[in-house]
């Protein structure tokens, strides 16, 4: 079995579970790519995190996140994903992220503005020796191509 060489974030894992502006490109990278996508517990705990918070603010106001029936439904989805092996946990030395991440926020956070979630991700990728980065979020993207990780869709141009 071939080792995935691309680490994604919670961006394209939202773009594979829920239908998206960029759902068509992620499936699409999915669908190309056979072996497992790699991701970490911290991933997981994000993704999962990210679904029940966009639930919980449709339920105080039904024009934002997700009804629960949607909401369940990824979940589910994503679950039968992982232990169907289509994405594989990998191990990850947390004292060694921490450290590439600290490197990355004193580095680029004072000019861009990174997020911690964001930041740990790329850290993630660049520990893991990954050659690029599966994200739609351009500061992520922005990171990761500054740490030298090739992100393969295009930047959006926002107006």
């Amino acid at each position: 079995m071939s080792v995935m060489d691309h680490f994604p974030d919670t961006s394209f894992l939202c773009s594979l579970y829920r239908l998206q502006i960029f759902t068509s490109q992620a499936i699409k990278w999915r669908d190309a790519h056979r072996e497992p996508l790699p991701v970490s517990t911290l991933l997981l705990l994000e993704f999962r995190q990210s679904v029940r918070l966009q639930m919980r603010l449709h339920s105080k106001d039904r024009t934002k996140g997700y009804g629960l029936r949607e909401a369940s439904a990824m979940l589910r989805d994503f679950q039968s994903d992982l232990a169907a092996g289509i994405m594989r946990v990998v191990p990850v030395d947390w004292a060694d992220v921490h450290a590439i991440a600290e490197r990355l926020s004193a580095t680029h956070t004072s000019r861009e503005g990174h997020r911690l979630a964001d930041i740990l991700h790329v850290a993630t990728a660049l520990h893991l020796g990954m050659k690029g980065f599966l994200t739609f979020d351009e500061r992520q993207r922005d990171l990761a191509e500054a740490e030298g990780l090739r992100v393969p869709f295009r930047k959006i141009k926002r107006s």
